[in-house]
C-alpha cells in the first residue's frame, strides 16, 4: 500500500514536470558552454540562438497525457500512449517506413577467423531484399571476439561518413569506429553504410530501399508522410538485426544501435520503430535527434529542414513554428522506454545544443518512472567528461567538437558493462 502511494506520487510528479513552462535561465551547476565558443558561434552565425538567456519560454507537450485526456499511470497503460506518440512522429516528422520485404536473405561473403591478429572473426554479410519484382542489397561488416565462449552483445553503427571509417580490412583505422578497442572489451562491433540504403542527397535518396518498395515514383508524387532517408537508414539497421537473430555467436537480445549526427537522428528513430534494439545511442544528434526543438538553440527545425530528403515533408510545417509541434524530442526518447538509451554531446558542438539534448533525456523520465526508474532532473546536467547514468539511461558531454571518438565509445561500453556484465 505504501509502495503504491509512493509510486503514484512519483508518477504525478512526472506528469507535472511535463506541464512546466521553461524560461531557461542558465544553471550554475553542471556543464556550461564556454563563453569563447559562444562568442565564436555568434560571429559565425549571428542569426541563431547561442545564449541560454535568449532561449524562448516554452511548454512541453505532456508525455503521459493520452489523446482522450486521461493520464497514464502504469506500465500496462503505456503501450497505447506509446502507439499514439509513435503515430505522431510517423505522420509529422520521420514518415512511415515499411516492414521487411517480401523476401529477405543473407549471404556471408567473407569469414576470416584470424582477423585482428587472431583476436576476432570478421564476417562480411550481404543482406538481399526482393519486393514486388525489385531487388536491393547492402553489406554489413561484423567483428566478433574470438575469446568469447558464449554469444556476445554487439554495437552496430549507422555510418554517415566515408566508408573508410568502417574499413573491414583494418588497413584504415578510425576513432569513429574503433573496432579493436571494442573487441578488446569483449563486445562485437558491426557497421552499415547509410548511403547504401539511401544516398545522402536530395537528388538521389530514392535510389535505394525506398525505390525497392515504391518503384519509379518521383518525390513530387509521394505522400507528405512518406519515409525519407533517415527512416531508410534505420530500416537497414533493422535488417541487420534480422541477420543477428540468425547468428549463433551474437546475443541478439543485447544489440546496441548507434549513430553520430544525422546517423544519431536515424539511430533514435530506428530504436523507436524497432523494439528489438536493447540499447539506443545518440551521439551529437542535435535538432531532429535528441535536442528539444522548442529551445530553438543552435540548429533549428528550419535549419535541419534544409536537408529536404531527411524528414517527411509534413515536418516543413514546423519550420519557424516549433511551438506548434504536437510533440518534442523528449517524447521520441520516451518511445525507447523501458529499454536503455544513452545521449551524448560535445563541449564545442553548440550547433547540436548539448543542453537541449540533456533536457530531452531528462523529460523522458515520466515514461521510465512507469517502471519505477528514478527521474533524471533538469538541473542535473553533469560536468564535462563526467557521465551521468541512472538505471537504463546515460548522458555525457565530452571535451572537443562534433565527432564520434574513442572517448565516447568507452563511455558507451562502461554503460553497457553496468547493464550486461
Amino acid at each position: 500500500m505504501i509502495h503504491d502511494i509512493k509510486r503514484s506520487s512519483t508518477i504525478l510528479l512526472m506528469v507535472f514536470m511535463c506541464f512546466i513552462t521553461y524560461s531557461c535561465s542558465p544553471d550554475m551547476d553542471g556543464w556550461q558552454a564556454n563563453p569563447e565558443v559562444v562568442s565564436e558561434r555568434e560571429q559565425q552565425r549571428s542569426e541563431y540562438i547561442w545564449q541560454e538567456s535568449d532561449v524562448p519560454s516554452y511548454e512541453l507537450p505532456a508525455l503521459l497525457e493520452a489523446s482522450d485526456g486521461s493520464i497514464v499511470r502504469t506500465k500496462e497503460e503505456w503501450p497505447q500512449r506509446r502507439k499514439e506518440i509513435l503515430e505522431l512522429f510517423r505522420n509529422q516528422m520521420y514518415g512511415r517506413r515499411p516492414g521487411a520485404p517480401e523476401q529477405l536473405s543473407f549471404e556471408v561473403i567473407e569469414e576470416d577467423p584470424s582477423a585482428m591478429d587472431g583476436a576476432a572473426t570478421l564476417k562480411r554479410i550481404v543482406i538481399q531484399s526482393a519486393h514486388q519484382g525489385r531487388t536491393h542489397q547492402f553489406e554489413i561488416s561484423l567483428f566478433l571476439p574470438n575469446a568469447a565462449s558464449e554469444p556476445v552483445p554487439v554495437f552496430t553503427l549507422i555510418n554517415n561518413r566515408d566508408p573508410e571509417n568502417i574499413d573491414p580490412t583494418r588497413e584504415h583505422k578510425s576513432d569513429f569506429w574503433p573496432a579493436e578497442q571494442v573487441i578488446e572489451r569483449g563486445y562485437g562491433i558491426a557497421a552499415l553504410q547509410n548511403s547504401d540504403l539511401a544516398p545522402d542527397n536530395e537528388e538521389e535518396y530514392l535510389e535505394g530501399v525506398i525505390r525497392l518498395f515504391e518503384g519509379d515514383v518521383t518525390s513530387d508524387e509521394r505522400a507528405p508522410d512518406s519515409w525519407e532517408a533517415l527512416a531508410a537508414w534505420g530500416w537497414g539497421a533493422s535488417r541487420a538485426m534480422d541477420y543477428f537473430e540468425t547468428d549463433s555467436r551474437v546475443d541478439a537480445s543485447k544489440v546496441a544501435i548507434l549513430g553520430h549526427s544525422r546517423g544519431g537522428k536515424a539511430s533514435l528513430w530506428a530504436g523507436a520503430e524497432d523494439e528489438r534494439f536493447a540499447v539506443v545511442i545518440s551521439n551529437d544528434s542535435g535538432s531532429g535527434g535528441a535536442a528539444l526543438s522548442r529551445r530553438q538553440f543552435g540548429e533549428t527545425v528550419e535549419a535541419v529542414n534544409r536537408f529536404t530528403h531527411w524528414f517527411a515533408s509534413n515536418f516543413n510545417e514546423f519550420s519557424n513554428n516549433e511551438q506548434a509541434l504536437p510533440f518534442d524530442q523528449h517524447m521520441l526518447i520516451s518511445l525507447i522506454a523501458p529499454r536503455a538509451v544513452y545521449v551524448a554531446s560535445a563541449d564545442e558542438d553548440l550547433w547540436a545544443d548539448p543542453k537541449g539534448e540533456f533536457l530531452s533525456l531528462s523529460h523522458a523520465s515520466p515514461a521510465y518512472a512507469l517502471w519505477d526508474y528514478p527521474s533524471i532532473n533538469p538541473d542535473e546536467m553533469p560536468s564535462l567528461n563526467s557521465p551521468l547514468t541512472r538505471g537504463p539511461r546515460g548522458y555525457h558531454v565530452r571535451e572537443g567538437g562534433h565527432n564520434l571518438t574513442t572517448v565516447d565509445w568507452n563511455f558507451y561500453m562502461d554503460f553497457t558493462d553496468e547493464l550486461w556484465q
